[in-house]
């Protein structure tokens, strides 16, 4: 009935944290310093990229740009991969 996150690597140059959303649960709109991709694995979601919204199901990859405003809500119960890629330099 929540969110659940578990970091499976985490170094100075990535991490990659496996999420599991229960239907319904949202993760409010926020930046990160870092670019990062999402791998849905299970289920699906509404994706906010910026102004845009996208359908996610199993199989979609999404790329985030450093600072893009993004959010994520769930429509079924949803496994997602979530890699940051913290190496980069962020622009600033």
């Amino acid at each position: 009935n929540g969110i659940l996150s578990q970091t499976l690597h985490s170094d100075e140059r990535s991490k990659t944290i496996l999420f599991g959303f229960a239907a319904g649960q949202e993760l409010s709109v926020h930046t990160a310093p870092y670019p990062a991709t999402l791998v849905f694995l299970q289920g699906e979601a509404t994706v906010r990229l910026g102004t845009d919204q996208q359908q996610a199901g199993v199989g979609t990859f999404v790329h985030m740009s450093p600072y893009l405003e993004h959010g994520i809500k769930a429509k079924t119960d949803v496994v997602m991969l979530l890699t940051m890629v913290k190496g980069v330099a962020p622009a600033g």
